[in-house]
């Protein structure tokens, strides 16, 4: 039996003269077509004639399906309408044609989607493609996942839920733990902001000139899970401190946003590292006033096992 493949290499070989009639467009297709023998064993109500006057939609449809079956990946997609393919329908009698996502399609839009729920500041990319199933778990991260999975359980269902504060030396894995949080997130068409801190502290303080942090913090505080993965590895200023910080994390306590963090200090050492000084004087009051507002609002975990980095 020849294939369809063998059919479409035929037909474009041809020469006018040579070309095939209508009636053997049809024979060559419905004996080599897998498809199109699935479409007329789910519809024998459809004659020969029905064929031949959709011959053009049934050829299309036929020569799609066989390329989609040869995939050369999305890029490359030689379809009409990339990533998408003709489909035959019936309706009325007639044979009648639609286009419809591919699989890969599919999986790219849905990509798209999770990036648009999943935003990010200066976050690696093993970061934002981190999930649950990748992760190494053992007994030095083994509370924190179950803790990062109830999370993503509550959020969303309209309980107030608490932030994590995960804590622990470098290459724990505390950052791709939130990474897996970002997207699981997405899957439940819950909006994230991953924010890699020292990084984004230094755009913040290059953005003073143009005024263009105040639309960039509003961003911060109104995301509805925050994660601020690093913190207490910027260069603090009391400006950060007090106008950036200070004003993200009470707005989103006021208005029971959770915000979650990672950090290489522990909850005493990050209120030592906020009470930078000022000049000769140490501002404990001001840090322990940005510390109220993370100590109650989060459940904290501290991560002690092998640097896996590299």
């Amino acid at each position: 039996m020849e294939s369809i493949g063998q059919f479409m290499q035929e037909l474009s070989k041809r020469t006018p003269r040579q070309l095939l009639t209508p009636e053997q467009q049809l024979d060559k297709m419905l004996g080599s077509s897998s498809y199109l023998k699935g479409f007329a064993q789910h519809h024998h109500e459809l004659s020969r004639e029905d064929y031949l006057r959709s011959l053009s939609t049934v050829y299309t449809a036929v020569k799609e399906q066989y390329l989609c079956e040869h995939c050369p990946g999305l890029g490359d997609c030689p379809n009409l309408v990339k990533g998408h393919r003709t489909q035959l329908d019936v309706v009325n009698g007639t044979i009648i044609s639609a286009i419809s996502p591919c699989s890969k399609q599919l999986s790219h839009e849905e990509e798209l989607r999770r990036r648009r729920l999943m935003r990010s500041y200066y976050v690696s990319e093993e970061t934002m493609n981190a999930t649950f199933e990748g992760l190494v778990i053992d007994e030095g991260n083994k509370e924190t996942v179950g803790a990062a999975l109830q999370f993503c359980n509550k959020v969303g269902t309209g309980e107030r839920v608490k932030g994590l504060y995960l804590h622990g030396p470098f290459g724990v894995g505390k950052s791709y733990i939130m990474g897996a949080i970002g997207r699981e997130l997405s899957e439940r068409n819950v909006a994230s902001l991953l924010v890699y801190v020292p990084d984004f502290i230094r755009e913040m303080k290059d953005s003073i000139s143009d005024q263009s942090y105040a639309s960039k913090l509003e961003l911060l505080k109104e995301v509805p899970v925050l994660i601020l993965d690093d913190i207490g590895a910027e260069n603090l200023t009391p400006w950060v401190r007090d106008e950036i910080l200070g004003v993200i994390l009470n707005q989103r306590a006021n208005n029971h946003l959770p915000t979650l963090f990672t950090s290489n200090y522990s909850l005493e050492e990050l209120e030592e590292h906020l009470s930078i000084s000022n000049g000769n004087r140490i501002e404990r009051t001001k840090a322990a006033r940005i510390m109220e507002r993370i100590r109650h609002f989060v459940d904290v975990y501290e991560i002690l096992r092998k640097n896996h980095r590299g």
